[in-house]
């Protein structure tokens, strides 16, 4: 099924911008009469008929809007500190996306390797991804801040860090309380130093671990969305 993103969507007819109209038109080569679907990237998806085929600005007919299968009661939200080689943040969001995510916060920390990044670069990763999984709800990507402006932000849920640290017994899994909104921090290459976890510490997070694993960055914080997913799917 091809899918179409299209923030502004709803029932009735609807133009697409150029870049959209091309992939339609020019990529897929499709005609007036062929059908697809859109996302709004809010929770909602719609079934499409191309009623102009124009490369630049094609129209379609909107019908039968219906909420994703991907909408769900809790907040996901993962905190990542970039990582030295830009695909492999890049990887991160692409499979987070199509797992399910609803929010990443991006960071600066002590052994951060990484202090710039291309927010908008990442966002089309995120578009793509959720168009390929068929998903009504775009993850929103925050600007890169510092550490201890992260931590001492408002969040109205489970807070965790995953800590590599012999003194860290609990597991994600096991302190996680099903259907509840949830951040975890996931530091960069070097790991979270002793001094921020004892800030995110003071500021109410609960040092967690991932498994007995050592896993690189990008691959904790997939372990970490996939197992908040798993225990909501659990009956």
């Amino acid at each position: 099924m091809n899918v179409f993103y299209l923030p502004d969507a709803r029932e009735g007819n609807v133009s697409f911008p150029e870049e959209e109209s091309k992939h339609i038109v020019r990529v897929l080569r499709m005609r007036e009469g062929d059908t697809f679907c859109v996302t709004n990237g809010k929770g909602s998806l719609f079934d499409a008929e191309l009623i102009d085929a124009h490369p630049k600005r094609a129209m379609a007919n909107l019908l039968n809007r219906r909420d994703g299968y991907d909408n769900r009661a809790f907040k996901l939200s993962i905190a990542i500190a970039p990582t030295k080689l830009n695909e492999r943040t890049e990887w991160f969001l692409e499979k987070a996306t199509e797992i399910g995510i609803d929010e990443i916060k991006l960071f600066a920390s002590y052994h951060s390797e990484r202090r710039v990044v291309n927010v908008e670069r990442f966002k089309k990763i995120v578009v793509a991804a959720m168009k390929q999984s068929v998903k009504s709800n775009m993850p929103i990507i925050e600007e890169m801040q510092t550490f201890e402006n992260l931590v001492r932000q408002d969040f109205h849920g489970q807070k965790f860090i995953a800590w590599i640290d012999e003194e860290v017994k609990d597991q994600l899994c096991n302190l996680y309380d099903k259907g509840s909104d949830v951040l975890v921090l996931i530091g960069p290459e070097g790991d979270f130093s002793k001094d921020e976890v004892e800030l995110a510490k003071a500021n109410g997070f609960v040092p967690v671990s991932l498994g007995e694993a050592r896993l690189r960055t990008e691959t904790a914080a997939i372990v970490a969305c996939h197992t908040i997913q798993l225990i909501n799917q659990m009956k």
